[in-house]
């Protein structure tokens, strides 16, 4: 419990911070835009490219992991997709705000997910949520671009107009060139991986501190549908630890920068992160008990 606390603990005040800092000391909406497109461009794609790049995988079941997780990802999506029309009714749910939930409940947050995998597990650990990033990463843009381009807004756009948003996705090409590095075998320069790591490292920071800027305090602890339903929706669930993990891990920072660069209800998305943030600190732990119980 020490170990889940003091990874999410920070995650939360971080994003706090944010909504201190957009109050005080950076107020105007251009600070915040142009560090959203730095994280969005630059920092996201560097820490998905290098970690999927250099992961060790030779000593770890890839197979088995990427499957159960590749899998839960597809049926989870199935079946929200499906959901739609009377969760949209239920919940008086617009375009803009099924997509921001169906982020919330597919996307999951890597930085927490290497975090605890690397408390808990050291290096192994890390291999194996490396080996969660190449299996979900990839398929869970593609999926989630295609939601946000397809609901968020009133016009239906066309295939070409889908793709266009899937192929200018940084965060699927950054995760599609680190998966071709790794399987190539081909060393990368030391100057370079450290500086990919240290561009990554900062996108953390930043990521979080962008939810925070986005998010009305006041709203976190209102009663709200729409949030208690996603933060049950996305919660699923040392390899089986792995999996408990990043299925229950909360979602991840960069979906709340993907709904403002493509139109998704960025202001529910960022309510929706800081309460699974909080949720997660009971949830992860179920979800490691729950896995140690499997012989």
């Amino acid at each position: 419990m020490a170990a889940v606390a003091n990874a999410l603990l920070p995650v939360f005040l971080i994003i706090a911070f944010g909504a201190v800092l957009r109050r005080t000391l950076l107020p105007a909406d251009e600070a915040w835009l142009g560090l959203e497109r730095l994280t969005y461009f630059v920092l996201f794609p560097a820490l998905l490219t290098v970690t999927t790049a250099t992961a060790d995988l030779k000593d770890v079941p890839v197979g088995g992991v990427a499957a159960a997780l590749f899998l839960a990802v597809i049926v989870l999506s199935a079946a929200l997709f499906a959901a739609r029309a009377p969760l949209m009714r239920a919940l008086a749910l617009s375009g803009p705000a099924y997509s921001s939930m169906f982020q919330g409940a597919t996307r999951w947050n890597t930085y927490v997910g290497l975090a605890l995998a690397g408390a808990l597990y050291g290096t192994p650990g890390l291999a194996l949520v490396s080996v969660a990033i190449v299996a979900m990463v990839p398929v869970l843009n593609v999926i989630n671009v295609w939601i946000i381009a397809h609901h968020a807004t009133d016009e239906r756009p066309g295939l070409a107009t889908i793709t266009g948003h899937v192929l200018r996705n940084p965060f699927i090409w950054s995760s599609l060139a680190g998966i071709a590095i790794n399987l190539s075998g081909l060393p990368l320069p030391k100057a370079i991986v450290v500086f990919g790591e240290i561009l990554g490292r900062a996108s953390l920071a930043l990521g979080l501190l962008l939810v925070g800027a986005g998010l009305v305090l006041g709203d976190v602890a209102r009663p709200d549908a729409r949030i208690y339903a996603t933060a049950a929706l996305g919660l699923s669930g040392m390899a089986l630890s792995v999996v408990a993990i990043a299925s229950s891990v909360p979602s991840a920072p960069s979906s709340y920068v993907l709904a403002r660069q493509l139109g998704g209800d960025a202001p529910l998305l960022a309510r929706i992160l800081t309460f699974e943030t909080l949720v997660a600190l009971a949830t992860i732990p179920l979800a490691l008990a729950v896995a140690a119980l499997r012989p």
